[in-house]
């Protein structure tokens, strides 16, 4: 019987607009020649056409996959609670996804600089109590199937992103504030556009208390 192992990353962890994507994928232990043959890497090491030409290509090679998509209100509701965080939301989703698969071993790229924390709570979460877990920082990084994950949950972002500026009318960017794009959407469009930010965010909470004290200051 071959041994199932699974990986773990996301997209869009850190955009002030925008989904977060999370994806487990598993493959068979013999297999992941194949996503070297492939040429499969980190996705932050590949261009967007190289991870489209993969996306397919790994999606033929591996066992199994879930995909969760995380929307902005979702991910402010986690971090307005006192009982959850990101990196909470992160290992709830994730855990959930990769025990409907019930690979043989898990490999998580963490979040959160407590790798002891964080493997914890996720093992706590799982229904499998017994799987080989990793949990590393650059997992992406050290692990193919980790790679695939990443360059899967990035393709599918874009892919989102791709369609939200469509529906928008408007090229907003990729959703992070190092874009000027997206710097320029979020002072003269979150009001018109609400459901695609995070509200939670600090960028997104300055912007909206800036322009408070301009109206304030109109009288």
């Amino acid at each position: 019987m071959s041994k199932i192992i699974a990986g773990i990353d996301e997209a869009g962890r850190g955009p002030v607009l925008g989904p977060l994507v999370m994806v487990a994928l598993a493959i068979k232990e013999e297999d992941q020649k194949k996503l070297e043959w492939l040429g499969v890497k980190d996705s932050k090491l590949l261009s967007r056409q190289a991870r489209e030409e993969l996306f397919e290509k790994i999606r033929e090679v591996v066992y199994d996959f879930r995909i969760e998509v995380i929307e902005p209100d979702a991910i402010d509701l986690s971090l307005n609670s006192d009982e959850s965080n990101l990196n909470w939301l992160e290992a709830d989703t994730s855990a959930r996804l990769v025990s409907e698969i019930n690979p043989h071993k898990i490999i998580v790229d963490c979040p959160s600089i407590n790798l002891v924390a964080y493997k914890k709570y996720f093992l706590g979460k799982l229904s499998n109590k017994d799987v080989e877990l990793l949990v590393e920082h650059k997992a992406d990084f050290n692990h193919i199937i980790v790679a695939a994950a990443s360059v899967i949950a990035k393709v599918i972002r874009d892919r989102i992103v791709d369609r939200l500026h469509e529906e928008v009318g408007v090229d907003f960017g990729s959703g992070y504030l190092t874009d000027a794009k997206t710097q320029d959407f979020l002072q003269n469009y979150h009001e018109e556009y609400p459901h695609l930010f995070r509200k939670s965010w600090k960028s997104y909470k300055n912007v909206v208390d800036a322009k408070k004290q301009m109206r304030l200051g109109d009288f």
